[in-house]
């Protein structure tokens, strides 16, 4: 299938992949025909999704299956007055309909704005609002179905409701019923123009309001950079990444590239995460390929891997907040798997990455790959020297390349903000090192300013994580009179060190931090918490920390 869409599709090098990788778009490119369907046609027994969940129920899904399902929910879809252009909205978490549900919409022309089950009712009246949703697909749950209900009042262009079960309540389209009793679909002579917006996601709001950021029908092309060069996926694969339908790492990770270069998507279905369980499914299902965030390989290496048989595994991949060198030296010297590591936006594909052919060094995001010129600008815009941290940007010379996103939806100002004189503003920091590997910092908005010093939050986390009483942590600046702003930690501790929550570890975390980071970045406020406030899909919101930092 890669074959379609790809000039040439093995490289010997990482110079090699940067020089001759050239993607082809085909015309009114359609990820639910010319994919899905494509590999129906070509290979109708091969494996698409495999789907269990944490009551032992398991699916496994052929690319057959799931063209005769999405075919059905397009029928179903149309029936029901959705069509070309619509706003859809799902909250499915990881019930195996959102692969139907998706594909559909796309085949029907139709936008999908996938959402998590965490929304309030406040949530989705501000979506509703927006982005003027038409229809609602949600999973049949007593909190996810109360806060649509709560929510409904106040959002007027919202007229369609179906539900995925096990409850439907009065007055709402039973997805199951209407998928099973549709009427054959044929595919419409034209269903959408590459340009037309086809994905559209909220942004987490780690630093204000949510933002509409808007995808193109070609923008599932530019993940096969992710899935094939950095996921490192075949045919053979079976791929885990852990995320909720409503996180954009579930489009990264789950759907779009990794069924282009037609691998077996997995998929655990569970209601509360468990270490164990994730170990568990790799030695049950023998998982060949896993990608999560920091914080879950974080939980893994606490656990006794000597349990489970994960041979299987040959290759893991890191990406959603920066990678701390510790937890993948542990991780190294535990599995013998290195972690890859990855860096990109909701408005983006992947931007930067360790691809096969990069040795990986603890800590870096990787290099940059081909679809995206990457460059790091300091404060007065000029291009940053080997060394210099500034602002990643992607320079556009007057286009748009493939996988970044069209726009912030009804909002030109925000996206001028973002993407102007033929930049996009990434909002994040790094520096790059001679060999060209991209260091995160952290955002523009998060670099804390002592005494003259700038101090990215990522170096003073990092050194504190190699504390063992270190679970969580999150860096930001107080103001002071003096020095302008001060470092301070806010810290979840391990189980054990809890009852010695003080001064005297206080103390001894501030000495941690001089020794193993330059000492001038060590906190010299410490404050222990329960938990860290974090967005929907659980990033931490160091905004909300300052600001209530602010208000003492």
């Amino acid at each position: 299938m890669i074959e379609r869409f790809l000039e040439q599709t093995q490289f010997a090098s990482y110079d090699d992949f940067m020089r001759h990788f050239k993607l082809r778009v085909p015309e009114h490119f359609n990820f639910g025909y010319d994919v899905v369907d494509e590999w129906a046609a070509r290979c109708p027994e091969k494996k698409a999704l495999l789907w269990t969940n944490d009551r032992g129920e398991m699916r496994q899904f052929t690319f057959a299956d799931i063209k005769r399902e999405s075919d059905r929910a397009a029928s179903f879809f149309s029936s029901i007055g959705i069509g070309r252009g619509d706003m859809v909205m799902l909250i499915l978490k990881r019930r195996w309909q959102f692969w139907t549900a998706i594909t559909a919409l796309h085949k029907i022309g139709a936008v999908v704005i996938p959402a998590t089950h965490l929304l309030t009712a406040g949530d989705i009246v501000y979506r509703a609002q927006a982005a003027s949703i038409k229809a609602i697909v949600a999973v049949g749950d007593d909190i996810v179905l109360r806060h649509i209900l709560d929510a409904l009042p106040e959002c007027p262009s919202v007229t369609t409701l179906v539900s995925i079960g096990p409850e439907v309540p009065e007055g709402w389209h039973d997805f199951n019923r209407g998928c099973a009793e549709a009427k054959p679909w044929e595919r419409p002579a034209v269903v959408n123009d590459n340009s037309d917006i086809s994905l559209m996601y909220f942004t987490s709001g780690t630093s204000g309001e949510p933002k509409m950021v808007a995808h193109d029908f070609t923008y599932p092309l530019g993940h096969i950079i992710t899935a094939s060069f950095w996921h490192n996926l075949n045919e053979e694969s079976l791929h885990l990444t852990l995320a909720d339908t409503g996180w954009g790492k579930a489009v990264w990770g789950k759907y779009y590239g990794q069924w282009i270069a037609g691998a077996n998507v997995f998929v655990y279905d569970f209601e509360k995460f468990e270490p164990v369980d994730v170990l568990r499914m790799i030695h049950d299902y023998r998982i060949t390929s896993f990608c999560a965030p920091p914080t879950v390989f974080r939980f893994l290496i606490r656990e006794d891997l000597s349990q489970y048989d994960i041979s299987s595994l040959r290759y893991c991949t890191i990406a959603g907040e920066a990678l701390n060198p510790n937890v993948y030296n542990e991780w190294l010297r535990l599995t013998g798997i290195r972690l890859m590591e990855g860096f990109g936006q909701t408005e983006t594909t992947l931007t930067i990455g360790t691809y096969p052919w990069v040795e990986p060094r603890p800590g870096s995001m990787g290099k940059r790959g081909p679809e995206y010129d990457i460059d790091l600008i300091n404060a007065a815009g000029e291009p940053c020297e080997d060394g210099e941290r500034g602002e990643i940007v992607i320079r556009t010379n007057g286009h748009r390349p493939l996988g970044l996103f069209r726009e912030y939806y009804r909002d030109p100002e925000l996206t001028r903000e973002a993407w102007r004189d033929g930049v996009y503003h990434t909002g994040d920091v790094a520096w790059r090192d001679q060999d060209g590997y991209y260091w995160f910092i952290g955002r523009t908005d998060d670099v804390i300013k002592s005494s003259g010093y700038r101090i990215g939050p990522f170096e003073v986390e990092s050194a504190l994580m190699t504390h063992p009483a270190v679970v969580e942590c999150a860096v930001t600046g107080v103001p002071d009179p003096i020095r302008g702003q001060l470092v301070k930690a806010t810290i979840v501790l391990a189980k054990s060190y809890r009852d010695r929550a003080g001064e005297a570890l206080v103390k001894e975390l501030q000495a941690h931090a001089k020794r193993t980071t330059a000492p001038y970045k060590y906190p010299r406020v410490i404050e222990f918490v329960d938990e860290l406030p974090k967005t929907i899909s659980g990033k931490i919101r160091r905004v909300e920390i300052r600001a209530r930092d602010n208000k003492k």
